[in-house]
């Protein structure tokens, strides 16, 4: 850095130019301290998360539902080691090619709902929670296979790390809630659900790649931002009507209790209301 400073000397660069120079490089340098260490935070609450869930949660003998995402790579790794320390049985049912992958390569038991249609517990993360435990999930695109597992287990425990903590949906999360459609009905069912409720549908678009996102379900991906909170049991149900939507990632009344990694090192437990 003193080289470039003498550098940018030799050249004429006048003293008060090169206090300003200086002062962005130190504002930069710490600008990606900072948001290296949040990084790093996040991912240290994520793990917090998925590992108190599966300590507490799975037991011996259980088939068990894979989520998808980010925060589901720490639980598998959890899983994977209780199975190789504790001698456990246990079988694994995924949500995605993402988390079949992540079972396969850690030489778990991998099953499907086939053979085991009745799940002990299912494990998954959330892009949002709210304070009565609704979910919006599909930032992944994996919403419809989430839900059906979920639905499919006696109980279902979400984790997550503090930023997908809010009091309401959308404070968090502004990408939307994901709606899993058929692609020849896109465009009627976005223009169907702006008239209903509002808002914006647009298509999910890929990133590395030409065109829309494509699930593993070979279906498109609407993004739907809402503009105000909704009855959004009222929502789900209303959206799921329209014909040409196969899901949504509306998880009303699903989960019963909430991981949450907090930046401190702590892990919160909200449980659902009791009706």
């Amino acid at each position: 850095m003193r080289q470039k400073w003498a550098s940018l000397c030799k050249l004429g660069c006048p003293p008060t130019l090169l206090s300003s120079c200086r002062l962005v490089a130190l504002n930069q340098k710490h600008v990606l301290w900072f948001r290296q260490s949040h990084a790093k935070m996040a991912e240290e609450a994520k793990k917090l998360a998925a590992y108190s869930a599966v300590d507490n949660h799975v037991q011996n003998n259980q088939v068990v539902g894979v989520g998808s995402g980010s925060t589901i790579v720490f639980a598998v790794d959890r899983l994977a080691e209780r199975v190789r320390q504790e001698k456990l049985n246990i079988v694994c049912v995924p949500t995605s090619f993402q988390a079949r992958q992540l079972i396969l390569q850690h030489s778990l038991t991998l099953s499907d709902l086939d053979r085991h249609p009745e799940l002990d517990v299912a494990i998954d993360g959330a892009d949002e929670v709210d304070t009565e435990l609704t979910l919006i999930k599909g930032g992944g695109g994996c919403l419809t296979q989430e839900k059906i597992v979920a639905g499919c287990a006696k109980h279902f425990v979400v984790i997550a790390d503090y930023r997908k903590d809010s009091k309401v949906l959308g404070q968090q999360w502004k990408k939307g809630v994901p709606i899993e459609v058929i692609p020849m009905a896109y465009v009627p069912v976005s223009r169907m659900i702006v008239k209903k409720f509002g808002g914006e549908a647009s298509l999910r678009m890929a990133v590395s790649k030409a065109g829309p996102v494509v699930t593993d379900n070979s279906n498109f991906i609407l993004d739907w931002k809402f503009e105000q909170a909704q009855d959004w049991t009222e929502v789900n149900t209303a959206i799921k009507m329209i014909p040409g939507v196969v899901e949504t990632g509306l998880f009303v009344n699903m989960a019963e209790r909430a991981y949450f990694g907090m930046e401190d090192g702590s892990v919160q437990v909200r449980d659902a209301l009791i009706n």
